[in-house]
């Protein structure tokens, strides 16, 4: 039976405080993510932007180990996934945007061990041009112009039953965490440029069909949705999550659980953004925040995802 290369694709981060730099240029060179002026200025104004923002990025980073932890737990998720996976049928690997292991270096060390077909699951639950369809262009880049092989594509996962099943696990987990005290749920999915959406990206769309899947288990608590991880001059999603945590403020709530919604494994945007930040800042306004867990290996999770490539080849 041939050998078929299941390809988990997410953004990556820097492994080191000098890669900051360098990662926020691949970063803001990617125009399916945020266009920075005519097309022929992507890239300077992506330096430029990279120069400014590299001390500041470096600082958060500092705080967090001196590295994201993203590409390590996508490793660790891609080992996880192998032993869940029928063997020899199935080989994991992992590709990353816009730091290393980067897709291409994915694609070439599964080629070369023999492997012509692909599935090219993304581990971003709900589907944006500017996250999934990213990825899955530049892997349609990297096979059409150097490593000819089929491939299937699982787009997205938002009401997986599995994926719902971990995430509810996880919430209740922190929910007892406030011993009995009755948290708000903010659900902070991470931020899109508005025109996304206004061109007809459905990740809005796919956000909701994640938190409509979890009310029946929240039992008529009560939540929010917002969104994070602003950056560069145009108009994002809103309502901002630090915008959410001020109107809970004046409205006198106390205790606040964060759902990282649109992610699935920690890096700087559940470590710093929210551990630390968003942290601070509710508890100069008198609240207690806490985070729910990121799924990174959880046992469901990892079941989520083999059913998920099950279902492609049924």
């Amino acid at each position: 039976m041939e050998t078929i290369g299941v390809l988990l694709l997410n953004l990556g981060g820097p492994d080191s405080l000098d890669a900051v730099r360098p990662f926020l240029y691949n970063l803001f060179s990617d125009r399916l993510i945020i266009k920075l002026g005519p097309p022929f200025m992507q890239r300077p104004i992506a330096a430029l932007i990279a120069a400014t923002r590299a001390e500041k990025s470096r600082s958060m980073y500092a705080q967090i180990g001196g590295a994201s932890p993203l590409s390590r737990i996508t490793i660790d998720q891609a080992k996880a996934l192998s032993n869940a996976l029928s063997q020899p049928q199935f080989a994991v690997f992992t590709g990353m945007r816009y730091w290393h292991p980067y897709i291409e270096d994915a694609v070439k060390t599964a080629y070369d061990s023999g492997i012509r077909e692909f599935i090219a699951l993304s581990l971003y639950p709900h589907y944006s041009l500017a996250t999934t369809g990213s990825s899955f262009g530049e892997l349609e880049r990297v096979l059409s112009t150097k490593y000819p092989a089929r491939c299937r594509y699982i787009r997205s996962w938002p009401d997986n039953p599995l994926y719902i099943a971990a995430l509810t696990e996880l919430i209740n987990e922190g929910i007892a965490e406030f011993d009995g005290r009755y948290p708000h749920i903010i659900f902070s999915a991470h931020a899109l440029p508005e025109y996304f959406i206004t061109q007809g990206d459905p990740y809005v769309t796919e956000i909701n069909k994640t938190i409509d899947a979890l009310r029946p288990a929240l039992k008529g608590r009560e939540i929010h949705q917002s969104y994070q991880s602003r950056s560069g001059p145009v108009k994002w999603l809103e309502p901002s999550t630090e915008v959410t945590i001020e109107m809970l403020a004046g409205d006198g709530i106390k205790d606040i659980l964060v759902v990282p919604i649109s992610f699935v494994s920690d890096h700087i945007e559940t470590l710093y953004e929210i551990d630390i930040f968003y942290r601070d800042f509710a508890l100069k306004r008198g609240i207690i925040l806490k985070r729910v867990k990121s799924l990174n290996t959880h046992p469901v999770f990892i079941q989520a995802l083999k059913t998920l490539i099950n279902e492609v080849l049924e």
